[in-house]
C-alpha cells in the first residue's frame, strides 16, 4: 500500500459511491496529511464528522450499508422485512416506508449512520437478545445480491432468518395480516436451516409466532422439521390483544386469521 500514490490509495480504498470513515482509511495505510489534502482539492466531501465520499459519488441506502459492511468488524446484516423485500417475498405487500432499512447486527450502530444525509431511515436491531452469538454466520444464513457493478454485493439474511427476525416486529410496525401473507409466499424453505435457526434462537415469541405462522400453511419444509430440540419456553403469551389464545402454541392471534 505505501508504494501506491494517496489518489491511487484512494482510488482503492474508496470507490465512486461508497463511503469509509478517517479511522478506516487510515488503518489501511492512508496518511492523516493524504486525507487533509484530499478534502481540501475536492478530491473527498465530508458527510458527517470523519466521515466521506468522493465528490462526484451518488449515494443510495445500499452504497451506504455495503460500505459499512466493508469496514466493521462484526457481522452486519440487512434482515427482517428488507431482506424480504429484496429477495422478492414482501416488496409487493409492504406497507413500510420505501426508505426504511432494516439492519442486524451484535454490535452498536457507528454514531455517525444517523448523522449523514442520505433520506433513509436506519433501524438497527441488536441480535444478542435474538440470537444470542451460538449463531455461526455461515453462509448458508446469508445471501450476497449484486447491486451495482464494481462494488462490494449486499450481505443479507437467507429468508428463513429473514422472517424469524421480522417476528420480532409483529404486531407493532408488522401486522399480522402482512405477514400470514409473507409466508403464503414461501414455499420452498430449507428445514435443515430453520432447526439451526429455532434451535439457537433465543426469543420464545419469535419462534412460537414462527410456527403458527408456518403450521397453517403445513408446507412440505414443515411437516420435515425436527422440533425436538427447540425449546418453547412455557405458559401463554399475549401477542394479539384480545386475540384469540392457539392451544397449540399458546400464543393470542387475531380471531379471523386463527385455524
Amino acid at each position: 500500500m505505501s508504494a501506491l500514490t494517496p489518489k491511487k490509495q484512494l482510488d482503492k480504498l474508496l470507490p465512486y459511491n461508497s463511503i469509509a470513515t478517517r479511522q478506516w482509511l487510515a488503518s489501511k495505510g492512508m496518511t492523516r496529511h493524504a486525507i487533509d489534502n484530499s478534502l481540501k482539492s475536492g478530491k473527498l466531501k465530508s458527510l458527517a464528522v470523519g466521515v466521506y465520499s468522493r465528490l462526484e459519488s451518488r449515494l443510495s441506502w445500499q452504497s451506504i450499508v455495503c460500505s459499512l459492511q466493508s469496514m466493521a468488524d462484526l457481522t452486519i446484516c440487512v434482515g427482517g422485512l428488507t431482506a424480504l423485500n429484496q429477495q422478492g417475498f414482501a416488496h409487493y405487500l409492504s406497507t413500510a416506508p420505501a426508505n426504511t432499512v432494516h439492519l442486524y447486527s451484535e454490535g452498536l450502530p457507528p454514531s455517525w449512520l444517523k448523522k449523514i444525509d442520505s433520506n433513509t431511515n436506519f433501524i438497527w436491531h441488536g441480535t444478542k437478545t435474538l440470537w444470542g452469538e451460538n449463531l455461526l454466520p455461515t453462509d448458508a444464513l446469508y445471501r450476497e445480491i449484486e447491486w451495482q457493478q464494481g462494488l462490494p454485493a449486499l450481505k443479507v439474511s437467507c429468508p428463513e432468518k429473514a422472517f424469524m427476525e421480522m417476528m420480532v416486529d409483529v404486531p407493532k410496525s408488522v401486522s399480522f395480516d402482512h405477514a400470514n401473507e409473507i409466508m403464503q409466499g414461501m414455499t420452498s424453505l430449507s428445514p435443515n436451516k430453520l432447526e439451526e435457526l429455532l434451535k439457537t434462537c433465543r426469543s420464545i415469541k419469535c419462534k412460537r409466532l414462527f410456527l403458527w405462522f408456518a403450521a397453517k400453511l403445513g408446507y412440505a419444509w414443515f411437516n420435515k422439521l425436527d422440533l425436538s430440540g427447540v425449546d418453547l419456553g412455557s405458559g401463554k403469551r399475549v401477542i394479539a390483544k384480545k386475540g384469540k389464545l392457539d392451544n397449540k402454541y399458546l400464543i393470542t392471534v387475531p380471531e379471523h386469521l386463527y385455524g
